[in-house]
């Protein structure tokens, strides 16, 4: 069921939000093995969605959020509950205000019925939580969920919520949703509101929602944009509906397929459907133009070694407390500080060159089509995945073609695109120009309309 179906049936009253929110949490209770919940908070979930269903009574409706169940990753703040950021160093804090994406989306009546679990400090991609426990991949529960909002797209995947907000730093939204076969949406930054939320990569953090399609995903950046004088690095801007058309088009769309990097030693099953969905784009009148994207890998350099000295500088405070944070969270923190100064402020040089150059490739294309990751989601505990005749690194793999976007703060949407002959999510991500989110959820509503349903 859509935020959209849900919605009619609300205000038709075939069903009330105190009946959407005790099916979400026996949902959350059936799927409880997942772990993708830190937190369940349904009592206070079924007193809001009473207070709502009396609102509608009495003619008062906030929108298409009225009334739905979603869930906050846990480095939210939320007023009253704790929220961990999945670490032990903050396991016991309990917020006095709610992050503002939290305040927006309560104020459109969405009803949160917990926290997610995710990635200690979002600083990895398996989700593999060491003091709250692994979130594990729904369509293979030995699989990771991706990271590091994994119980954010493990629980939008089952269906016990409409929505999972995630945090994006190097693909963390975008990640999970190709691992776990949901839509996932990275703002281009400045577009949310960060405020309330655990920092990590000060220059890269980006907060957005996954859900179960794309017009869903829509509906919540209706709601969760705009400025925020409370975060510096929101922008001004003309307020935009970005909910997509039912007869949306690609007809005259100008798709890029990238000749260089995101094409290259990919798991023959997402080759096979990257290939099948751009035939699918091109038949429905898309322009295929094939791009040189600017060093892909350079600026894959440059991510890591932003966020390793921003990372650093936001945990200084804590690296003394060192028994509290996982092992490989503090290996990247202990690397993180012994970058030098002159090593951040030269990747810095570089990364506003590459703006430039990715900003002009846009002059060319309207969107850029790349897989989201090049393969499907590897076991738990798998340290290295050998694809293309080629040992890599799991996390540095997962994150290939999702990083770089973060460095140069583009819109990307990541949908899923079809399943692996072993029943695996594959997925695509539509990287868009600045500001150009409304293009890429109608380009995504259009490719989804088309392409096979991955559904549990």
């Amino acid at each position: 069921m859509t935020i959209r179906e849900a919605g009619r049936r609300l205000r038709d009253r075939e069903i009330s939000a105190v009946e959407l929110v005790r099916d979400s949490l026996q949902a959350v209770e059936r799927d409880a093995a997942l772990n993708a919940f830190i937190t369940v908070t349904g009592d206070q979930a079924l007193r809001s969605a009473h207070e709502l269903d009396q609102e509608l009574q009495e003619g008062k409706d906030r929108g298409p959020l009225h009334g739905i169940p979603i869930a906050f990753k846990d480095l939210y703040y939320t007023r009253g509950v704790r929220s961990t950021n999945g670490s032990q160093l903050f396991a016991d804090f309990v917020p006095e205000d709610d992050a503002t994406v939290v305040q927006r989306l309560q104020t459109a009546g969405a009803i949160s019925v917990g926290k997610l679990n995710q990635h200690e400090l979002a600083y990895g991609i398996s989700s593999s939580n060491p003091w709250f426990g692994p979130v594990r991949n729904p369509w293979d529960p030995e699989c990771i969920p991706g990271g590091s909002s994994g119980g954010s797209g493990a629980a939008v995947a089952t269906g016990s919520i409409f929505v999972g907000m995630g945090s994006d730093t190097g693909g963390s939204i975008r990640n999970p949703s190709a691992f776990c076969g949901t839509v996932g949406m990275k703002p281009t930054f400045g577009r949310v509101s960060r405020c309330g939320c655990f920092q990590l990569g000060l220059t890269l953090d980006t907060m957005g929602p996954l859900t179960r399609t794309v017009e869903d995903a829509a509906i919540v950046m209706n709601a969760i944009t705009g400025f925020d004088p409370q975060d510096d690095a929101t922008v001004l801007r003309p307020e935009e509906h970005f909910v997509p058309a039912d007869n949306v088009s690609l007809k005259g769309v100008r798709l890029g397929v990238p000749n260089n990097f995101y094409l290259e030693r990919l798991h023959p099953d997402v080759e096979a459907l990257y290939n099948s969905a751009m035939r699918e784009a091109e038949r429905l009148g898309a322009e295929i133009i094939h791009v040189d994207v600017p060093d892909p890998e350079g600026l894959n350099l440059i991510g890591r070694t932003t966020l390793l000295g921003e990372a650093a500088a936001v945990m200084r405070p804590f690296l003394h407390r060192r028994d509290e944070i996982g092992a490989d969270v503090r290996t990247l923190l202990d690397q993180g500080t012994l970058l030098s100064a002159s090593d951040y402020i030269n990747a810095q040089r570089v990364r506003r060159a590459m703006m430039a150059d990715w900003h002009a490739m846009f002059d060319k294309i309207d969107v850029l089509v790349t897989p989201s990751a090049p393969v499907p989601a590897p076991q738990i505990g798998q340290q290295t995945v050998t694809v293309g005749g080629q040992e890599e690194d799991t996390r540095l793999l997962s994150t290939k073609f999702v990083r770089g976007v973060n460095v140069i703060g583009l819109p990307a949407l990541a949908l899923p695109c079809g399943l692996t002959r072993e029943r695996m999510p594959a997925g695509l991500q539509l990287i868009g120009s600045a500001w150009s989110e409304k293009r890429l959820f109608a380009c995504g509503k259009a490719l989804e309309q088309a392409l096979p349903q991955v559904r549990l």
